[in-house]
């Protein structure tokens, strides 16, 4: 008997009651090579959500996995037909795995989750409490966040700063995508197309009532990140592009900065002949100009990132391909 096998018996449920059920709540997570960790991490949502005595589906959304993710998964589904499977034509990415998640989930309440188990399934349950008091969005807070590098902790202290000092949005510090959201926020946020998506930035822009949940986030069990640091770079640019127009204006600062220094340095130098000095040498000249060639070129790559973006937008295609959808309705 295999662990997905002994699991299901351990939570027998008649699959006709199940499949006429509207759920209360969904339980969205994005997979990606986690074959190791899928059946302990259904273990455990269900143990967490099964007693509240509620309906709930949990949609799991396989991002072009390389490994047994899948198979495991359509395995857990035939054994349990609350799970439901979006299958990726290819990978398109943790932030639009989630927004597929999302599209496809029947809930009155969705809460998003990775499947590596470094946020608690049990968490969902204090966040569930906290949508019955009324709240309409409840984000996870990591008080603690174990197995990772001092770097990483910085750099995540760093960013999370750093975009709520330059965006117009609000977006809580020390949080991930871990969350559970309303149906309101949910169908506000399927309006919502954009390509290069900050799902933690969008949930918090569209509003309603929110508060956070404080936590201790995990070390990982096994695998690999899938957050190395080249995507984490990809990421803020992505949140910072989309929230924040700085990066834009600080073109014009800086262009305004070297002008006034030049003006400065134009009136020095009429001085200094009035006063009959003289000046020789290339050198100075020389790293002006490549000082100023620096300048332009990053800001030319910054227009090129807003630029790309807007490129990615006009040419509307879809945000992801779905090869099958396992267990939803027509």
């Amino acid at each position: 008997m295999t662990f997905v096998e002994s699991v299901a018996q351990a939570h027998p449920r008649d699959q006709r009651t199940i499949d006429a059920e509207q759920p209360t709540f969904s339980i969205v997570a994005p997979v990606y090579n986690e074959e190791v960790l899928l059946p302990e991490f259904y273990r455990r949502v269900v143990a967490a959500i099964e007693p509240l005595g509620e309906p709930f589906e949990i949609v799991l959304v396989n991002d072009g996995s390389r490994d047994r993710s899948l198979q495991i998964m359509l395995e857990l589904h035939e054994r349990d037909p609350r799970v439901k499977v979006i299958n990726f034509s290819r990978n398109f990415g943790h932030q639009i795995a989630i927004t597929a998640g999302t599209d496809y989930a029947r809930g009155r309440a969705v809460a998003v989750i990775d499947s590596d188990l470094q946020d608690p399934p049990e968490v969902i349950v204090d966040m569930i409490a906290r949508w019955r008091e009324g709240y309409q969005l409840v984000y996870g807070v990591r008080s603690e966040r174990e197995g990772e590098t001092a770097f990483k902790l910085a750099t995540a202290s760093l960013f999370y700063r750093l975009i709520r000092k330059i965006t117009s949005v609000d977006i809580p510090a020390d949080t991930g995508d871990f969350r559970l959201m309303d149906r309101k926020v949910v169908d506000a946020l399927k309006s919502m197309r954009e390509h290069h998506r900050f799902m933690r930035g969008l949930s918090v822009w569209v509003g309603f009532k929110q508060t956070g949940v404080t936590y201790k986030r995990d070390a990982r069990k096994a695998g690999v990140t899938k957050y190395p640091l080249r995507k984490m770079l990809k990421f803020a640019m992505d949140g910072i592009t989309a929230f924040s127009y700085l990066p834009l204006q600080l073109a014009t600062y800086v262009g305004f900065g070297v002008a006034a220094l030049g003006l400065l340095g134009i009136i020095a130098v009429i001085i200094l002949r009035l006063l009959g000095n003289e000046l020789l040498g290339q050198a100075t000249t020389l790293v002006a100009v490549l000082f100023m060639g620096g300048v332009q070129l990053v800001f030319l790559g910054i227009l090129g990132e807003y630029l790309g973006r807007i490129y990615d937008e006009v040419k509307q295609r879809p945000l992801y391909i779905v090869a099958d959808a396992i267990g939803f309705d027509e």
